[in-house]
């Protein structure tokens, strides 16, 4: 839950339509027109997103500890869908998607962060049976909140239960309980001072199957926020995504495969341009441009993340001399991937030496400084001749490399001025592979067995 105000999240709108084997859950970007929270340029847009990746990464270094195994099950032939476009149309790299909750349904649009383990909705419980409501209780009414109380299927969690005391410790439940019926509070605080409460509740949650069915997810822990502070305008929560226990991710794939993938469009794609966070098998025939290539995904190696094993990044064809520790969990380093964060932030031993290697390329064209972005180095593009950019690799223990493109590392900033999209980090802690560097790529994480698949992709179907 930790991250959820990071960079590149996905906001959802959590209708979700199934394919025979794939559940489909709509996601726009978070600037979306209709939430009207476009920012003005692209330069604001790059602001916000250097702003809450550098905030996501300082909240990371808090909790990236070891974990013990991420329980997943093997279920149903079918799998949630749900369409996913760029953040280009509403100004910075956030998707959003709708979800539906509680018996009958409310619909809510929520942030999809797969660096976030619980699932929360702006809520109404106490308040609406009768106690007093709070000055920020009353605020958050006037959007969209879900009634509890009109939902049959709304179980509070009791303070009193093992759950709440002991399992939920790690999501911030907190240990008040007059009575033993008294629900399990909460308080998430972040770093920068954003927090939300409310307390947690089991309820079903209904997706779209691919086959024009729906299904209901029963038993999906959420929070019923009543109070909030520095979430961002015009969405309802947050969906999610992380590894571990209570996630949304986790959830689905006990019943949906085990499994789930994204395509994530080039993050300048204009909103017409979309693919889907799938949920079980994967039937969306995709175009692919290139092998499929298989790496182990870590599940147990740092806390709500998926880590991969790196063993070093080369550019232009030679390997760059970066420390092992960089890459080595047990030394203080170690990569993940995270959707939830847009730039790729290197660790200092990592960023130096590859930040070097591509302002080399580049040298030629005058450098400029964008306001109030921290990055290190942007220039000039005009008349930029892209084959000046040497290949960026990232060279995986097994075997496995991953290439992506040069607009994932050399990124447009404002117009006519492209920036290196890498952000630093100081070492010991986990480097991050970003949305925009996995852009364009079809990404599978198995979470039954342990493989992250990837192949490069238009991200387009046939």
């Amino acid at each position: 839950m930790k991250g959820w105000l990071s960079s590149l999240l996905f906001i959802v709108l959590l209708s979700i339509v199934q394919a025979q084997d794939s559940i489909k859950l709509e996601l726009i970007h978070r600037h979306a027109p209709q939430l009207n929270a476009r920012p003005k340029t692209q330069h604001e847009r790059l602001k916000d997103l250097v702003h809450h990746d550098f905030m996501r990464h300082n909240r990371r270094q808090a909790w990236e500890t070891p974990k013990t195994a991420t329980t997943t099950a093997s279920n149903a032939n079918a799998a949630i869908q749900m369409p996913l476009s760029s953040g280009r149309d509403f100004g910075i790299g956030q998707y959003v998607t709708t979800f539906k909750v509680g018996t009958p349904s409310q619909k809510f649009r929520l942030i999809v962060d797969t660096g976030s383990d619980l699932t929360w909705i702006n809520c109404r419980y106490r308040c609406a049976r009768g106690d007093n409501c709070t000055k920020q209780e009353r605020r958050i009414t006037r959007g969209r909140v879900f009634r509890a109380h009109l939902s049959s299927s709304f179980r509070p969690i009791p303070c009193f239960s093992q759950m709440c005391k002991v399992e939920l410790r790690n999501l911030f439940s907190l240990t008040i309980c007059p009575t033993p019926l008294t629900p399990c509070a909460y308080d998430y605080r972040y770093l920068d001072g954003s927090d939300t409460m409310g307390v947690f509740a089991n309820e079903s949650v209904t997706v779209g199957l691919t086959n024009g069915r729906m299904a209901r997810l029963q038993d999906v822990l959420i929070g019923c926020s009543d109070s909030f502070q520095g979430t961002p305008k015009n969405v309802d929560g947050v969906l999610g995504l992380a590894n571990s226990k209570y996630s949304f991710a986790t959830k689905a794939a006990e019943r949906w495969g085990g499994k789930f993938s994204y395509c994530l469009v080039d993050h300048l794609s204009h909103m017409n341009a979309s693919n889907y966070l799938i949920f079980g098998a994967n039937n969306k025939q995709l175009t692919v441009l290139g092998n499929t290539r298989c790496t182990r995904l870590e599940l147990n190696l740092v806390s709500l993340s998926y880590a991969v094993n790196v063993q070093g990044i080369s550019i232009g064809g030679k390997m760059l001399d970066i420390p092992l520790q960089v890459w080595d969990t047990r030394k203080g380093g170690g990569t993940i991937l995270d959707s939830g964060t847009s730039l790729t932030l290197l660790t200092d031993p990592a960023y130096q030496p590859v930040m070097a290697a591509i302002k080399m390329s580049v040298s030629k064209y005058p450098q400029v400084k964008l306001h109030g972005v921290p990055m290190e180095y942007c220039f000039n593009s005009t008349g930029f001749d892209e084959t000046l950019v040497p290949k960026l690799i990232i060279h995986f223990a097994d075997g496995a490399r991953f290439e992506p493109h040069w607009r994932s590392y050399v990124i447009s900033a404002a117009d006519g001025v492209r920036c290196l999209g890498f952000l630093p980090a100081r070492f010991p802690s986990v480097s991050v592979i970003g949305n925009i560097m996995q852009q364009n790529y079809l990404w599978e994480f198995d979470l039954e067995g342990s493989k992250l698949r990837f192949a490069p992709s238009s991200c387009t179907t046939r």
